[in-house]
């Protein structure tokens, strides 16, 4: 005789309840043995050493930092910034690379695919760490000595202590600029959804890259003009040779160049493995098809083949990108002052605080993590075709 349903699902709220109760006093426990061990070592446990003065300066810094006056949790926040912005132009510039790698790759040219080829066996066989060694050191020694740094024009310099370009000042009515660039964004997105809307309901096709990057391009500058004409034009700092350095400008450490180049190379070889695989699983008719209505190969590839091949190429793009912020953990090794570098090296060696910093950093990087994985399930959710 079958079991009653209503006992099999008491019978497995208990057995639920009891791991819950398992697991919360192993935690329990682990928690205060740690508290106990650290007591007897003179530490104290909890997070009001955050708000200590922190008594170390940072190279790179998104926001107001000064180690005279400013807390570990402003050092958290620099090294919190520096890792986002190190892994947001990671995903940018890995996709750009890695899309046009994994088009190549089933180019009929035969020396493009071959090249692509050879990029894709060659990146992604080689360990991150070694290519992160590469790009800080072998690069970098082929530049010019610090002492004599070579001029750009005079707009620029770069030497191995890294670029240093113009650095335009936003505050008071400048800021119009990057709202303008914002604006052409959001233009963008309008103009790609008409285009969309066109070819679900077999309008012309609607042109989306040309006039997006003029939008994106054109407002800004009209902006930049517009405040000059009105007489507040945006400020530019110009770099200049000093006695010992090059001063003023916008400076990019060595550092920061290296791992956002290490880890978009890397990255954008898987990229282009998963690019090439979508492609591919797009019927081969569909191409023909596209070619028999006048369409080019550009054409079909854009507005045809790539919009059905993106089902089978964000999943595993998600992936991707959580690789890229989980592997800019590996800027400690080339000295970039990102949140690991920054929290878990300095702070935890002043502090002795190592339960709360591996706990907040562990933390970060899962919340990261998760708000990625969430955006993509969404885009996903918008590029699925719905079978019928």
């Amino acid at each position: 005789m079958t079991e009653p349903r209503r006992a099999i699902g008491l019978r497995a709220v208990a057995l639920q309840t009891l791991l819950v109760l398992a697991v919360a006093v192993l935690v329990y426990g682990a928690a205060t043995n740690a508290a106990q061990k650290l007591a007897k070592q003179g530490i104290v446990a909890g997070f009001g050493f955050l708000s200590r003065n922190a008594g170390f300066d940072i190279s790179q810094r998104l926001i107001p930092y000064a180690a005279a006056t400013s807390t570990y949790l402003d050092a958290f926040l620099v090294g919190l910034f520096n890792t986002l912005l190190a892994a947001a132009l990671g995903i940018v510039l890995a996709t750009l690379i890695g899309f046009a790698v994994g088009i190549a790759r089933l180019s009929p040219n035969l020396l493009a695919r071959g090249l692509a080829s050879a990029y894709v066996e060659a990146i992604r066989n080689v360990p991150l760490l070694l290519q992160l060694l590469v790009w800080y050191v072998a690069v970098r020694v082929a530049l010019p000595p610090a002492e004599a740094p070579a001029s750009l024009g005079g707009a620029a310099f770069v030497s191995q202590r890294g670029l240093v370009l113009p650095r335009p000042d936003f505050s008071g009515a400048a800021w119009l600029v990057p709202l303008a660039f914002l604006a052409g964004i959001v233009a963008v997105g309008m103009v790609r959804r008409r285009a969309r809307i066109a070819a679900e309901t077999g309008r012309p096709p609607v042109r989306v890259w040309l006039p997006g990057l003029v939008l994106v391009l054109l407002l800004p500058g009209l902006a930049w003009i517009g405040l000059g004409l009105a007489g507040h034009p945006v400020a530019l700092h110009w770099p200049a040779r000093g006695p010992y350095d090059v001063e003023g400008g916008l400076p990019i450490l060595p550092e920061f160049a290296a791992l956002v180049m290490g880890l978009s190379t890397y990255t954008a070889a898987f990229i282009a493995e998963i690019v090439r695989a979508g492609l591919s699983s797009v019927a081969r008719g569909q191409g023909e098809a596209a070619s028999a209505l006048g369409l080019s190969r550009g054409q079909a590839l854009r507005l045809v083949v790539i919009p059905q091949a993106l089902r089978a190429i964000v999943p595993p793009l998600t992936s991707q990108y959580l690789n890229v912020t989980k592997n800019s953990s590996l800027a400690v090794l080339i000295g970039y002052p990102d949140l690991v570098h920054v929290f878990m090296g300095t702070v935890l060696n002043q502090t002795n605080q190592a339960v709360e910093v591996v706990a907040i950093t562990m933390a970060v990087y899962l919340a990261l993590s998760l708000a990625t994985a969430f955006l993509m399930n969404l885009y996903n959710r918008r590029v699925t075709m719905v079978e019928r």
